[in-house]
């Protein structure tokens, strides 16, 4: 049903805005087949992280993909848009799924997009392939269907010689992972079906285009609601999806009657939300920069403001050089997320009127279990995602760690470029949950693309990874993936 849905919503958006173009933008297409040879008990991690549906835990899996797309350029005044991206895969946790499908209207600064797409791209402040991933959304998960109307571009506010511009959006839709979530929790272990998404964001740039310094920042926000909390087959609590809790979910407020107490003493949902900032440096008459970034995860209202000290967050700096061979962009970040506000938590009763609000407890929920998608947290990576859990269930069992992350990429030849990632992590469990022990982490990738020029479009990828350390064992492994790409014609 969701399928035909998505697939009616894609054509309709087409065939609304196709009179309307006198050229049309190209329709381009990919095919893509990667296979990955792994020892140990899991693929190893940056082979399966941080790949939007196309990675796998499991050994030895693979997967085929073909994928058409009509980009809606924001050059013309009304344009639209789609994108099909269908995968066919081997052991992974889905022999078939829909990566992408959706259809999008352009108009002037504004687009409308329906369907589910691959959006990381649209309003990160971190470089996808050298940052271990957004707090909020870092691609590491299958997107989630849903309607999103957003600014993709900064509008400059007038009268400011382009110093000062902002963009927006914000988005409803659903995730898909109910019928997963029931194969793969413990017999017996509750899981949630039908869950609905929402999210929205504001950020600002200060400094125009080809200043040396160049500023951007703002909020985003995004929740779980309604759906049903299921065991097997039975229904235990259906929460509320209606108009007003839609509303609500918008302007975050406490839930009626209908909803569990904890949604009525505090807001209806499970709210979690990100501050980021980005400061640039480009000197004068030259391609490359220098940037440094904060990201602050926060969860309902605990942190989002300075009630708490900000003791946790993702600190980086990066490095572009576009016009560079054997280093073109080089990044490292520390990430901390032990604090959460604190050990204690206490609402506010007759007898103790002071709220505690600490023990936040990143991207878990005593309604909604966890901030993921198919298993694959929605989140950074580092905080390992509920499909790697034994016994199964899709919460995350440690997400107080501290770590570190370097990446360098460079093309030291014209068909040859790398890129090399680390990662070490120690984890201390969860407040309600700590390790005995403190468990430690070494991700490790070597990766290699080689595109020949004698043969336009082709493109091969080969990556090496290991882990070492007591949070994921001891893995080693190598993945393939040949790729053709090119435009589509009838």
């Amino acid at each position: 049903m969701i399928l035909k849905r998505l697939t009616a919503l894609a054509g309709a958006a087409a065939l609304m805005a196709s009179p309307l173009m006198a050229e049309e933008p190209a329709i381009t297409y990919e095919a893509e087949v990667s296979a990955s040879l792994s020892h140990g008990e899991h693929t190893p991690f940056w082979l399966a992280a941080n790949r939007e549906g196309l990675g796998s835990i499991r050994t030895d899996a693979g997967f085929v993909r073909g994928a058409l797309f009509r980009a809606a350029p924001g050059e013309k005044r009304f344009t639209w848009g789609f994108g099909a991206d269908l995968v066919g895969a081997w052991r992974a946790e889905s022999p078939f799924f829909i990566r992408q499908l959706y259809g999008e209207l352009r108009y002037r600064d504004f687009q409308l997009m329906i369907g589910s797409k691959c959006l990381t791209d649209t309003s990160r402040l971190v470089d996808r392939r050298l940052s271990s991933g957004d707090l909020l959304f870092s691609g590491n998960a299958l997107p989630v269907p849903q309607v999103r109307l957003e600014m993709p571009q900064y509008l400059d506010i007038p009268g400011l010689s382009h110093w000062l511009g902002f963009k927006a959006y914000i988005s409803y839709g659903r995730f898909t992972d109910g019928n997963w979530q029931k194969d793969f929790v413990a017999s017996g272990q509750r899981y949630y079906k039908d869950v609905l998404f929402h999210s929205k964001g504001l950020l600002i740039r200060v400094g125009p285009q080809g200043s040396p310094f160049v500023f951007e920042g703002g909020m985003e926000m995004a929740a779980q609601f309604g759906g049903k909390i299921m065991i097997g087959d039975e229904v235990v609590t259906k929460l509320p999806h209606s108009l007003k809790d839609h509303i609500k979910i918008l302007f975050p407020s406490g839930g009626g009657s209908d909803t569990p107490v904890g949604e009525q003493l505090n807001v209806l949902g499970n709210h979690v939300g990100e501050w980021s900032a980005r400061l640039r440096w480009q000197p004068a008459g030259h391609d490359w920069n220098i940037s440094l970034h904060y990201l602050h995860y926060f969860e309902d209202h605990s942190m989002m403001f300075f009630d708490y000290p900000w003791k946790d967050g993702l600190f980086g700096i990066e490095y572009h050089n576009p016009s560079g061979r054997w280093i073109t962009g080089a990044s490292y970040e520390f990430l901390s997320t032990t604090d959460q506000a604190g050990p204690v938590y206490h609402d506010h009763t007759p007898t103790i009127p002071e709220q505690v609000s600490g023990t936040d407890d990143y991207y878990n929920h005593y309604i909604y279990g966890g901030w993921q998608q198919w298993g694959m947290g929605l989140g950074n990576p580092l905080i390992i995602s509920p499909v790697y859990n034994s016994p199964a269930s899709v919460s995350f069992l440690c997400n107080r760690i501290r770590g570190h992350h370097w990446a360098i990429e460079g093309q030291p030849l014209h068909e040859l470029g790398y890129r090399v990632v680390a990662s070490y992590t120690r984890g201390w469990g969860t407040y309600g949950r700590p390790y005995d022990d403190v468990k430690r982490n070494l991700n490790l990738l070597l990766e290699l693309d080689y595109t020949p020029a004698r043969l336009p479009g082709w493109g091969a990828k080969v990556s090496f990874g290991a882990d070492r350390g007591s949070m994921l064992g001891r893995n080693y492994g190598v993945s393939l993936s040949i790729k053709k790409t090119g435009l589509f014609s009838l």
